[in-house]
């Protein structure tokens, strides 16, 4: 149950409409719904201000479809990350109003958050091959509600790709840099601008770079303030943690 249902259930409770036992009802599920192997945190978006998100990696078709199926009993709004085909298609059949962005592997029932800011969230890869991580952290960070540019294939191996860039990057507010490889971009980002850098290390690369392992060490260890880095292949948590950031002091737009 999300702030805005709760509220219009209090209200109804304040104003005589609804009653006590109707009211415990609708609250059954209420902080959470367990359903064995899964148990759904209903209480989420009351604490957090974004309800809980299905990751689908590592999860059975069944898994999926049971907790899709008993978050369709109270909520309107459902998203899922780490989404194949596949579990798209489990989704699908139980809401048919799901839409898959196949490239950041999300689904998402119901409509984006009402945006608070008009400030903006720059989503940056060092390499096409990073385009997936970082339309991950982009459609996440759109999806709850913000302002997202974007900036693809500006790597260190060609660094004059990225100072052609340098108005976006001087005018966003965040900034998310998906690197792989050595994950050298975001600390070159960061000493640029006066804005917060997260780093995403991907699990794209050659040789030594370990599955993500090099990179995530790099950005570690950047040289450059004002960076925080999360776990590799995590765009979910850099899109989320942008927003947190993008959103701070803000109220709602008019």
């Amino acid at each position: 149950m999300d702030r805005e249902k709760l509220r219009e259930l209090l209200e109804s409770v304040k104003a005589g409409k609804t009653g006590i036992d109707d009211a415990l009802r609708a609250l059954r599920s209420f902080p959470y719904q367990d359903l064995g192997d899964a148990k759904i945190d209903t209480h989420r978006d009351l604490r957090r201000g974004f309800p809980e998100v299905i990751l689908c990696k590592g999860k059975s078709l069944e898994q999926i479809e049971r907790i899709v199926t008993s978050l369709s009993q109270e909520a309107d709004f459902i998203m899922a990350t780490k989404a194949d085909a596949a579990s798209y298609n489990v989704i699908k059949k139980i809401r048919g109003d799901a839409t898959y962005y196949e490239k950041a592997k999300i689904v998402l029932v119901g409509k984006n958050r009402k945006k608070k800011t008009t400030r903006t969230i720059l989503v940056v890869t060092a390499g096409t091959s990073d385009v997936p991580i970082a339309e991950e952290a982009a459609i996440t960070a759109e999806i709850m509600g913000n302002n997202v540019d974007r900036i693809y294939d500006i790597g260190v191996a060609g660094v004059h790709r990225l100072f052609d860039s340098r108005e976006k990057l001087f005018n966003a507010n965040v900034i998310v840099v998906v690197a792989g490889m050595e994950g050298a971009l975001a600390s070159i980002i960061a000493g640029m601008v006066d804005c917060p850098v997260i780093a995403v290390p991907t699990s794209v690369g050659y040789g030594a770079s370990f599955e993500g392992l090099a990179a995530l060490l790099s950005m570690l260890n950047c040289c450059a303030p004002g960076v925080v880095t999360v776990n590799i292949d995590n765009g979910f948590g850099a899109g989320y943690f942008a927003s947190f950031v993008n959103n701070m002091g803000e109220k709602e737009c008019t």
